[in-house]
Parts: structure tokens; C-alpha cells; sequence
């Protein structure tokens, strides 16, 4: 159902209701006023355009959320391109200047807020930080989420998703020859991982997409001709781009990865309503990390006073599963966290549906060890979600391969569970068909997200999840220092010149981290810099909690406090503030 549709279906259901009342209270011999047929707002119409906009700029994103109209379609990054959307983003931006001066319901006064920090936010993307010119990934990752996006839900007959498949590949090399075109001089971290990102498209195109082609097409052999052709064009461009990246950018990839203090302050506003002074912001991370540091410390020398806490804390990834036994070892602990929130009345379970654990797709493995992706809230069909686990790259050594699996280990397993599934992301997508509108539908701000995954980590331990396991209780420490350290390392290598290599001795050090996990997550807050939101949102969240429970005193429950919260939609935590605290003004944390 699109927008419009729902808003006029929502309105003619309050009508009728509204109707049936003044039947009830009038005179028999009345009749009641026939109902009027209400146009769509203004700014519904409005929200309608900048969605278009958007997918039509990123057709793979309007998959993703279930509109297929754009399935056949892929990125189109070129130059020209950039600059049509920047000319489209300005426009949208001064008409919802006008809509935003006007009278507004209170829902689309909040859309309206949702869509202009995300205008901005693409607009200091695109222009300022002109992203698109020095990040290599920018180009190589839509390659292969625009193909498995159409092959791993079941939204359409496998030959009819197969026929989108083919013309996506067909505009690969385009998306590709974009990249040589347009990039000059990233930094060289970017133009590493997009080495990565590229060979392993390669391996998936001729592995994971040419299986899937063929079950597809069945015994129709011109499709499949069709499917091979493009598949092996796409390869050569793909192949090509690797060995451009290699011998010619990487030389040359000698730019600074600092978006600077005003450009990182401007996207925590645009992005996440965050205003708070970066000083003030900075001295709130640095006292957390220490908090932190300092308790996990206490708590390691209680289990184990004669090894060091360092000791201790290494301990926990002993037990950890074989590179084999990856997938089964997630899978059969992921019911206890669902279980626990059904035994404790934690937050209300709205579908008995489960995701699906698998390896993360190969385009996709710069981005972390484990994440959620769940179908587009407007997805009708294909309501597959899936739980991806990263597995060992087959040509690491023995050494690095056993130091990345023991990031698997099974008490931070059981805290990637509560993260990614119950209650964390799985949850809040089971909640997303009941967001009030089209626009919390479809935007989110990383601080409610990812806060609210982290928020619960420390919740369902504080409430004694795994019986109070002193192992779970130091992961769930553990956990929550490298996210500190994500915090205070992102404004550092943004605004005060921080390398990389001392990020990385932050992460080992405070967070008691192994080599190469310390350095993939400092080099992630290069090209993710704001990604302080998990430790940002989950002290707003407690914030808030607290201030909500002040507000409904006896009538308080902490459940009753959760399902609020998603209920509402992925909002800036400044805006939900002002849903659940009617009338509040204070600083969200």
C-alpha cells in the first residue's frame, strides 16, 4: 500500500468512526452527512517526490524497501549523474522549507524533520565531503548488493527476478568505468578494502550468482545465454577495476580519511539531531570508556584473581567454534535470548518469525563480523530476513583465521544475539509494518538503531539473561568498550589528526583486543566516522528511560517502556523525547 493510500485509508477509518458516533447520538429520523473524500496533504505528496528521488537514484534501495519497479535498474554514479541529484536534493530542500514554514500535523511536522536532516546529510555527503571523489567502495559495493538484493528474497518468480539480475549486470561496467572516472586520490585505507570488496564480487558473480542463475532459468537456455553474457562482462569489468585499484590507485591513494570538526558536528545534527558541543561530547565518551574499563577490570579479577584481567577477558574466546562450524554454532544459541524476553516480560514479541543465520555476502565483508538484514518494510512477499555471520577469508593464515573466530567466541555470541536479533534489530524490524507513517518507515537514525541493539546488551544482562553468567557479564563488558572506544576514537581520527595505528592501540589496550580486530575497527572509523552512535544512543536511551519511568510512576513497567520505544520508529532520540515526554526540552543526554 503506498503512502498516499495509507494515509487515506488511516483517515477514512477515523471518519467512519467519527460517523458512526453521530449516528448513535442523533435523532432516529437523521441521516448523518455523507463523509468527504479528503486529498492527500501537501506534504504527503511531498514525501511521496523525495522517496522517487531518492530510488530513483539508488534503484537498489527501492528493492531493498520493496518497491520493484525498480528492480531492472542500477546505480548510475557518473558524474553527470552526482550532480543531477545534488540539483534534485536542493530543490526538495526549498520546497520543505515552504512546507516546513506552513501548518503541519504533528506526524508530517516530524517527517518533515526526518526528511530535511536527511537532504542535509546527503547534500554535506555529495558536495562538501564529495564522498563519491575519494572512497573507491562507494562504487564497487552497489555492484553486488544490487544482484543479491534480487536474489535472495522470493518476491518474484526465480526467471522473472533472474531477467532484473541480467540487466543489472549489463550496467556494472558502467558503474565501474563511474569509479575510474570520478575517484582521484582516497585515502589509502578506502582504496585496500575496495581491493577487497572487488575480488571478492568477483568470486561471488562466478560462484554464488552463476549457481543461482542457473536453478533460475531452469531448462530456458536462451535466458541463461543471456545470464552468462553479462555475468562474464561484468566479471571482466569487475576484474578490471580490481587491478586498477592495485596498480594504478593505490600508489596514488595519499588523502587524508578527516572530515574535520565542522563537517563531523554537521552530521551528527543532520543525521542523528545531535547538537551537543564536541568538547562536552568527547569529555561524556571519555568518562564512559573509563567507567567501563575500570568495571571490567573489578570484574575480571573477580573470576580470576591470579591471571591478569587481560588474561581473563582473552580466556573468554577459548571457546570459540572451527571455521566449519561457524553457522550451527550462532544458530543454536539464538532461541535462549528470544526465550528470555518472553520469561521476563522484556518487550512484547509481535511474530513468531525468526531470521535466517548465514555467511555474509563477500561484497559485503568490510563492514563487520556480524549484521541483520531484514526486507524492506514495504516488501508484500519476500519477508526473508537474514542474520550474517562473517566467516575467515580462505586465504588468511592459520594465525589470523583463529584470531577472527575467536571473536565468535560463545558468551559474546550470546551479546551478538541479543544485538542483532532479540531484542535488537530483528525486533525492531517485526515492529516496522506498525510505524505511524511512510517516512519512519523507510528513515532511521543510527543512534535509536544501533543504540537501542546496544542498549540492549547491558538491559538483558542487568535483568539476568543467562542467569547471571559471569563470562556473559564480562562479554557484555567487553562489548560495550569497543563500542567506548569507537566512540572516542571516531571524533579523534576526525577532528584531532589520530591515526589509524593509534586507534588501534586504543582498541587493544582499553578494549583488550586481538591485532587484526583492533585494526579493522579502527580502520572502519575512517570511512564510518560517526560511528559513535551505538554508545551515543544507548546512554540517550537510559537517559530517557529513567525520565519516563519519573513521568508514569506507579504505572511504570519496563516492558510497557520498550514497546513505546519501538513502536515509534527509528526517530532521533531528540524526537521520540518529544513523543514519550510531552512537552520536554532537555538535552537527550
Amino acid at each position: 500500500m503506498s503512502y498516499m493510500l495509507f494515509r487515506r485509508f488511516a483517515l477514512a477509518k477515523r471518519l467512519g468512526v467519527l460517523t458512526a458516533l453521530l449516528v448513535a447520538c442523533s435523532p432516529v429520523q437523521q441521516t448523518a452527512p455523507p463523509t468527504p473524500v479528503q486529498p492527500p496533504s501537501s506534504f504527503a505528496s511531498f514525501a511521496d517526490e523525495y522517496f522517487a528521488a531518492l530510488f530513483t537514484f539508488r534503484p537498489s534501495q527501492g528493492t531493498e524497501q520493496g518497491f520493484h519497479e525498480y528492480d531492472a535498474q542500477i546505480e548510475d554514479l557518473s558524474a553527470s549523474a552526482v550532480q543531477l541529484r545534488v540539483d534534485t536534493l536542493n530543490r526538495l530542500q526549498a520546497r520543505l522549507d515552504t512546507l516546513q514554514a506552513g501548518p503541519l500535523s504533528s506526524d508530517d511536522r516530524i517527517d518533515a524533520v526526518m526528511i530535511d536532516g536527511a537532504i542535509r546529510s546527503e547534500l554535506l555527503d555529495l558536495e562538501t565531503l564529495q564522498t563519491w571523489r575519494h572512497n573507491p567502495m562507494w562504487y564497487i559495493a552497489p555492484a553486488g548488493n544490487a544482484i543479491d538484493g534480487l536474489m535472495k528474497r522470493n518476491f518474484a518468480p526465480p526467471a522473472t527476478r533472474l531477467q532484473s539480475v541480467i540487466a543489472r549486470l549489463r550496467s556494472v561496467p558502467a558503474l565501474l568505468a563511474a569509479m575510474r572516472a570520478n575517484v582521484d586520490n582516497p585515502p589509502k585505507e578506502f582504496t585496500d578494502l575496495a581491493i577487497r570488496m572487488a575480488n571478492g564480487s568477483v568470486d561471488f558473480f562466478r560462484g554464488t550468482v552463476t549457481s543461482w542463475a542457473a536453478q533460475a532459468a531452469g531448462t530456458d537456455t536462451a535466458l541463461l545465454g543471456a545470464f552468462a553474457a553479462a555475468k562474464d562482462s561484468a566479471v571482466a569489468a569487475m576484474e578490471s577495476a580490481a587491478a586498477w585499484l592495485k596498480n594504478d590507485l593505490l600508489p596514488r591513494s595519499k588523502g587524508s580519511y578527516a572530515i574535520g570538526a565542522k563537517a563531523f558536528a554537521d552530521k551528527l545534527l543532520y543525521d542523528e539531531m545531535v547538537d551537543i558541543p564536541l568538547d562536552r561530547l568527547l569529555a561524556i565518551g571519555e568518562a564512559n570508556l573509563r567507567k567501563d574499563h575500570e568495571a571490567c577490570l573489578t570484574f575480571a579479577r573477580q573470576i580470576d584473581p591470579e591471571r591478569t584481567p587481560a588474561e581473563v577477558i582473552a580466556s573468554l574466546a577459548n571457546d570459540h567454534p572451527t571455521a566449519a562450524n561457524l553457522i550451527p554454532f550462532v544458530e543454536n544459541s539464538l532461541e535462549a535470548a528470544r526465550q528470555f524476553l518472553i520469561e521476563k516480560r522484556i518487550v512484547t514479541i509481535p511474530s513468531d518469525a525468526r531470521p535466517t543465520v548465514e555467511e555474509t555476502p563477500p561484497y559485503l565483508r568490510s563492514h563487520g563480523f556480524a549484521m541483520m538484514d531484514t526486507p524492506g518494510v514495504f516488501e508484500a512477499k519476500a519477508m526473508e530476513a537474514f542474520y550474517y555471520v562473517t566467516p575467515p577469508e580462505k586465504d588468511w593464515d592459520a594465525m589470523r583465521i583463529e584470531e577472527h573466530l575467536r571473536l565468535f567466541n560463545r558468551p559474546v555470541v550470546d551479546m551478538t544475539n541479543v544485538h542483532e536479533a532479540f531484542p535488537g534489530h530483528f525486533l525492531q524490524f517485526l515492529y516496522a509494518k506498525q510505524f505511524p507513517t511512510k517516512t519512519r518507515k523507510i528513515l532511521s537514525a543510527a543512534t535509536n538503531v544501533e543504540g537501542w541493539a546496544h542498549y540492549s546488551e547491558q538491559m538483558m544482562v542487568e535483568e539476568g539473561f543467562r542467569g547471571g553468567d559471569p563470562k556473559v557479564q564480562l562479554a557484555q563488558l567487553s562489548e560495550a568498550l569497543v563500542r567506548d572506544c569507537r566512540y572516542v576514537i571516531g571524533i579523534k581520527l576526525h577532528t584531532q589528526n589520530m591515526s589509524i595505528e593509534d586507534g588501534a592501540k586504543c582498541f587493544r589496550e582499553q578494549a583488550f583486543q586481538e591485532a587484526a580486530a583492533a585494526y579493522a575497527e579502527s580502520r572502519r572509523g575512517a570511512y564510518n566516522p560517526t560511528y559513535l552512535y551505538y554508545t551515543l544512543g544507548k546512554l540517550q536511551i537510559y537517559k530517557l528511560r529513567t525520565e519516563y519511568e519519573r513521568l508514569l510512576g506507579a504505572a511504570y513497567s519496563l516492558q510497557g517502556f520498550h514497546d513505546a520505544f519501538v513502536k515509534q520508529g527509528a526517530l532521533p532520540l531528540k524526537l521520540l523525547r518529544q513523543i514519550l515526554l510531552p512537552g520536554d526540552t532537555s538535552s537527550t543526554l
